[in-house]
Order: C-alpha cells, then sequence, then structure tokens
C-alpha cells in the first residue's frame, strides 16, 4: 500500500513540474520625460534644438525573466542610448531598494529606442555634452527614476508563466542611408542575405501567465529613430514610441491612460547603425534631383541633401505614424500567432574591455590593438536623415589644413594614431581630450543575456546591417559549437542596441574605407568591429561553459566633475496684471463647436513647466463632460496621447522682464479622432508656477485652467 502511494506522488510530483510554468515572469512601465522645454534634444547634435513642449511622453519600459537559480531584466527606453552612469545610478538605487545581491550591473540591460526627440545631458563623457550645454540633472535623474522604477515593477509583479517566440518580415519601413558603403562588403557574403541591405525580420517575445494570457512583448526591428526630423521640438518617442503607445492602446483598452495599463509592450532597438525609417529617399531639396549617392550631397553642401519619410508632401508626423503603425501592425499578428515556446535556463556573462588596449586576432598570424577613439570628418557631415551645419560631406578620407590646426589646437593626433584611423582623417582626437573630463569612453560595457534558447546581444553601439549580420553568425556558431544546446532545438538571437554605455557606431572593415557618416564615427578604427566579434564570442564560449568572464576595470564615475551650462529655469513666474496662472488668453479660447477630424487649440496663461516636469502625470486633460452630472468630467486625453500637443512659449520678448521674472504661455491643441464619442468638452492645463516668498525664498504652486466648454459634432 505504502509503495503504491510513494508511485502515485511520484506521478503526482512528475505531473506538477511537467506543467509549472518554467519561468518567472514580469512587466513594468514609468516615465522618464524630464525636461520638456528649454534642453537640447539628444540625437542631430543641433544647437537650436530645443525642446518646447510634449508631444508623447518618454517612457522605460522593463522586462523580467527568471528561473530557480538565476534572473536578468530588459528595460527598453525612449531615449537615443544607454548611459553607464545612468546604469551606475540605477543598480544604487535597486540595491537601496533591494539591497545587495538582488540586481547588478551584469543582469540588467538598458537599451535605448534611438528616439532623436529627447531632452540630452544624461552622458557623462563631453562629447556628446556640447550642444547640451553640459550634462543636465534634470534629464539625469528622470532617466533613473523612470528605469528604477520600472524595474521594480516589474520585478515585484512577476508570476510564474511561458515565453513564446516569432518573427516575420516587416517591408517597406526602413532602407539604408549609406547604401554605397554596404555594396563595399564581398559580393559572396552580400548574397547570403536575400533582405538585401537591411534587416526586415522583426522578432518578438510573448510573456504569458500560467492561463496562456499575454501580459507583454518585446521585439526587436532596424530602423533609426529619426522619423522626426531636426526642427522638431516637441519631446517624442518617434517611430517606435508611437508603436508601443499603440500597442498599448489596444491591449488596455481605448479607455485607458498611456503608461499606465498591465499590459507593456517593448519596440526596441537593433542594429539600425545605416538603417533609415525615410522609405522616400534622400533628394536635393533645392532641385528635387537625386543627391551625389558617394557623399550624400548637392553640388557640394550636405545641408541639401534630405531623405523623406513616407508621409504626404514629407509631414514628419505622418512619417512618424507610418512607419510606428507598420511595426505595431507586425508585432499583433506576431503575438497573436506565436506558437514556438522558449525552454532552457536564464543565464547571463557582461564584461568590461578597454577597447584602445584591446588585442585583436586579424588572422592567424596577425594581431593588432584596437585605436585610440577618434571622430573623422565626416562626423561633421550627419546623415541624410540629419544633415551636419558646416561644409563637410560625406565619403571624405584626406584632411584639410584649416580643419587640422582645429583640430591640433584641442588634441594633436600622434603619427600612430592616424596610421591607426586609415584612411579616416581626424577631425575630433577624442581619446586624448581629457578636459574637462573625458570626450569619449574608453571602457565598455559587453553584455549577453540567455532566456533559453533566447540570446541578447547588448553591445554600447550602433552596428549597420551587415555589422550585425557579422556578429550575430559568430555568436551562433559559438553556441552551436558548444554543444549545450540539441542539435535539434532552433537558436534566436537578436542584437539589442545602444545598450549601457554609447561610443557611437560599428562599421564593418570594408564599410570603414568609405568613411562616410557611419565609418567616420566607428571610433576605435577600422578592426572595431572584429574586436566587438572576439570579446563577444570569448563571453558567448563562458556562458555556455559555465565559466567566468574575465573583466577589464569599470568605467570611472564622473558625477562629481560634471559641468552644466545649460539654461537654468526661471527665477519665478508671472502673468499679465489681472490674469492668474491657467488663465485662457484673450481671444485664444475654444469655439463653440468642432467637428470630428478638426483641431482644438487653446492657448493659457502658464509657467515654466521645469518647476513640476510632472512624472506619471500630464500638462493637460481632454475632458468629457459625464451625462450622470452637471459637473462630473472623464478625461479622453493626455499629454502622452497621439493626437495631444503641449507647446510652452516663453516671455523672452517681453519688455518689461530684463530677466527677473517671466511670463510664458501655453499652448494645448487636441486633433478630434474620428472614433472621439460626441458630447461637451474642454480642455484644461496643468502646471506649476515658482513664486516668491516674503521671507525671500520661493513656494511652487499647482494651478489648472480650463477652457470654455465646446461641443464635439458630427
Amino acid at each position: 500500500m505504502w509503495n503504491l502511494l510513494r508511485v502515485l506522488c511520484s506521478c503526482l510530483v512528475f505531473l506538477s513540474v511537467a506543467w509549472a510554468a518554467p519561468y518567472k515572469l514580469g512587466v513594468g512601465i514609468y516615465d522618464m520625460t524630464g525636461p520638456s522645454v528649454q534642453i537640447n534634444f539628444m540625437g542631430y547634435a543641433v544647437p537650436s534644438q530645443r525642446g518646447t513642449g510634449i508631444h508623447q511622453r518618454l517612457r522605460a519600459r522593463a522586462f523580467y525573466f527568471g528561473d530557480e537559480d538565476k534572473h536578468v531584466v530588459f528595460v527598453s527606453v525612449d531615449g537615443g542610448m544607454g548611459s553607464d552612469l545612468v546604469n551606475m545610478k540605477v543598480v544604487e538605487a535597486l540595491n537601496n531598494h533591494y539591497g545587495q545581491g538582488v540586481f547588478s550591473i551584469e543582469n540588467i540591460c538598458i537599451s535605448g529606442t534611438h528616439t532623436h526627440g529627447g531632452p540630452a545631458g544624461f552622458l557623462q563623457y563631453a562629447l556628446f555634452q556640447i550642444t547640451s550645454w553640459g550634462f543636465v540633472q534634470e534629464t539625469f535623474d528622470a532617466w533613473v527614476s523612470g528605469i528604477t522604477q520600472a524595474i521594480i515593477m516589474a520585478y515585484d509583479s512577476a508570476q510564474p508563466g511561458y515565453i513564446k517566440v516569432n518573427q516575420g518580415k516587416l517591408y517597406d519601413s526602413n532602407i539604408n542611408r549609406s547604401p554605397t558603403s554596404y555594396l563595399l562588403n564581398p559580393e559572396e557574403e552580400r548574397a547570403e542575405y536575400p533582405d538585401g541591405d537591411t534587416d526586415k525580420t522583426m522578432i518578438l517575445l510573448n510573456l504569458l501567465n500560467e492561463k496562456g494570457e499575454v501580459f507583454g512583448v518585446v521585439n526587436w526591428f532596424s530602423v533609426h529613430g529619426t522619423s522626426m526630423n531636426n526642427t522638431n521640438t516637441l519631446v517624442t518617442g518617434d517611430n517606435k514610441g508611437y508603436a508601443s503607445y499603440t500597442m498599448e492602446k489596444a491591449m488596455n483598452g481605448p479607455n485607458s491612460i498611456p503608461g499606465m495599463g498591465p499590459f507593456v509592450a517593448g519596440f526596441a532597438s537593433t542594429n539600425l547603425g545605416d538603417v533609415s525609417p525615410n522609405t522616400m529617399g534622400p533628394k536635393c531639396i533645392d532641385t528635387g534631383l537625386p543627391c551625389d549617392g558617394a557623399t550624400s550631397s548637392c553640388n557640394g553642401r550636405c545641408q541639401n541633401c534630405i531623405a523623406f519619410g513616407p508621409g504626404k508632401d514629407g509631414d514628419m508626423f505622418e512619417s512618424t505614424q507610418i512607419i510606428g503603425n507598420n511595426q505595431y501592425e507586425m508585432a499583433m499578428k506576431l503575438m497573436q500567432s506565436a506558437t514556438e515556446d522558449i525552454s532552457g535556463p536564464i543565464d547571463f556573462r557582461h564584461t568590461f574591455v578597454n577597447m584602445p588596449s584591446l588585442e585583436v586576432q586579424i588572422d592567424e598570424n596577425t594581431k593588432t590593438k584596437l585605436c585610440s577613439a577618434a571622430m573623422g570628418y565626416s562626423f561633421a557631415a550627419g546623415t541624410t536623415d540629419g544633415p551636419g551645419m558646416m561644409n563637410f560631406t560625406q565619403g571624405i578620407t584626406s584632411g584639410n589644413p584649416f580643419w587640422d590646426r582645429v583640430r591640433d589646437f584641442l588634441s594633436e593626433p600622434t603619427e600612430e594614431e592616424v596610421a591607426c584611423q586609415a584612411p579616416k582623417p581626424i577631425l575630433f582626437n577624442t581619446g586624448d581630450l581629457e578636459q574637462p573630463y573625458p570626450w569619449d569612453p574608453s571602457t565598455l560595457p559587453v553584455q549577453i543575456f540567455r532566456i533559453g534558447n533566447f540570446f541578447i546581444l547588448a553591445p554600447p553601439s550602433e552596428f549597420t546591417t551587415m555589422s550585425g549580420r557579422r556578429l550575430r553568425k559568430a555568436v551562433e556558431s559559438v553556441i552551436r559549437s558548444s554543444g549545450m544546446i540539441a542539435d535539434d532545438q532552433p537558436i534566436y538571437l537578436t542584437i539589442a542596441g545602444l545598450s549601457n554605455s554609447y561610443s557611437s557606431y560599428v562599421t564593418t572593415f570594408e564599410e570603414f574605407q568609405a568613411q562616410r557618416y557611419e565609418a567616420a564615427s566607428t571610433i576605435f578604427g577600422p578592426n572595431t568591429l572584429k574586436g566587438y566579434i572576439q570579446e563577444f564570442s570569448r563571453i558567448a564560449n563562458d556562458l555556455m561553459t559555465g565559466k567566468e568572464s574575465a573583466t577589464d576595470a569599470s568605467p570611472p564615475d564622473l558625477s562629481d566633475v560634471q559641468i552644466s551650462l545649460h539654461a537654468p529655469g526661471v527665477p519665478f513666474d508671472r502673468t499679465p496684471i489681472g490674469t492668474r496662472f491657467g488663465d485662457v488668453v484673450e481671444g485664444k479660447d475654444a469655439q463653440a463647436s468642432y467637428s470630428v477630424g478638426s483641431t482644438v487649440s487653446v492657448k493659457f496663461h502658464s509657467a515654466n513647466p521645469r518647476n513640476n516636469n510632472r512624472p506619471q502625470g500630464t500638462f493637460l486633460t481632454v475632458e468629457r463632460k459625464s451625462q450622470k452630472g452637471v459637473n462630473l468630467w472623464r478625461t479622453e486625453a493626455v499629454d502622452g496621447d497621439w493626437a495631444t500637443k503641449y507647446h510652452w512659449q516663453s516671455g523672452k520678448e517681453d519688455p518689461i522682464d530684463l530677466g527677473i521674472a517671466a511670463m510664458s504661455w501655453s499652448t494645448v491643441s487636441w486633433d478630434i479622432p474620428e472614433d472621439a464619442t460626441l458630447g461637451t468638452y474642454r480642455i484644461c492645463h496643468h502646471g506649476a508656477a515658482k513664486r516668491p516668498r516674503r521671507d525671500g525664498e520661493f513656494t511652487i504652486e499647482e494651478f489648472t485652467g480650463c477652457s470654455s466648454e465646446f461641443s464635439v459634432v458630427a
């Protein structure tokens, strides 16, 4: 009898193990918008591109994966790129919250979607702070807080579940912006990839609970966050931000508040270095003719060679929506049709590599070190997504006496450094520039996550299409040859670009020779890709064989030496005599009625939004009157919705300002959706004013003002 009972118990244990969910999974999302005005945007490096408001709020989206032994968290952020200083402070905050040992630099990956429409100042190296006038503490704090909170939400909400994977081809959503460079790669290698000169595959992970319900997805697709061009001054998550917003809205319900629902959708970056969303391609804006292919210039000037997206007449908002919607629709299709289970252990490897000191095996008989960091002349030319501001073009392979003297005034490269970077003519010798602090990183993180038979490679750079293909191919070979994955089990592998730090671009050796923008920005020289492949292969082998990975020393924490010269807020805010904060400006109120498809715009007396960036909040609400009560209003839209825009205007032209106090105005607009509920509405603006007190100190006073009521009619 006892033996029979033991057999029955064993069977029950077997069944419970066999059917138990193999992973613990969690998702989290949090606001990381930061200062929406006065701060330069990160990406295009155009000094005049400073924030004037919000079109989309920026979010940190965290995805937690754990098994009985280990766990990792992947965070996709609506931001330009990763930052090693952000990672350090996020880990510090998590250690303060959970204690030591739960999270570390090794099991957290923070990857930027590469939107070019968010505030700068979160990187600790001087090169990336030139146009933002240094470090921006407000931006940095918003990043650290938002990412930390997203990770806490993901970890605390973790539940037993399953992971499914799916992938498919997405067309008409990206082009190669340096096609002449791509053609320099060997013909036989290019023939291996029928997708041509950009990757068309979207790969997606489904996170499901024990009931089989999807509560989160994260995917990777190759496209730059440059649908919004360098004239845009409203904070935006660009095409990937729109895709995330749209999918979350679809899954959380049409009445959900952006960023607040239980379902989280991450649209992460991958090897997008030479990949543009501006699918109509570049043309000369002065003549309408094609640009010169090798230099991306028109009559020798890069400023007139600009690529446009698929929006009507090049409209950047419509282009963003189209490219974002394409990604959303593909992700929905993959989510709904995913059947392949992910299986196997959770694990990770992380190493720091001092890149200029890295010895790289070129072939059986040759080794060489990578170069000290340097930017080439074509870096200043920009790209067809956002041209530079001076008389540079792409494809420059020889120096100029004038610019060489300017370079040498800052830091003159040695003959060895010049030879190492050839054929790149050095414009900024960033590796030797240490004042006021290092201009470029030298020590960088290299990281791999294993989630069963799914692998995430996380480089701190923008890999070009072929660079990414070579990296994936090399690492997959290492994984397969380890024998730790069955021959009949598929291996899924993606690159999570711009992760954990930032070191500009990585091209192939062949692409480097052309010295277009991406090559000029490959800072460690022509063998940079070989170095990354070598190091990723090394830690991939460590991962599969259970070996610890050797590492160089971690990068420095430069937070104590950062310089901030950017625009301050205001000493205090004020409004014209006889008005209050939140009052509608005379003649700028809503009209009596609007039809669906039209735009409502209301202008308010306001204050500097940097007094309170309103994380997890909003500067505006679109409210609909309830039929159940006279004074009951339902929020229909906020400043994170695509249909709204929040624009702030300072009173610099105020003749009695004198720099002592500032008047300002906020304009709230709402594009009434075709499916809007008919009824009575109002537009409200929410802000905070800095007001003087009698004791000489200041106080922050919250205010709200609303428009008159108006009707939305068919």
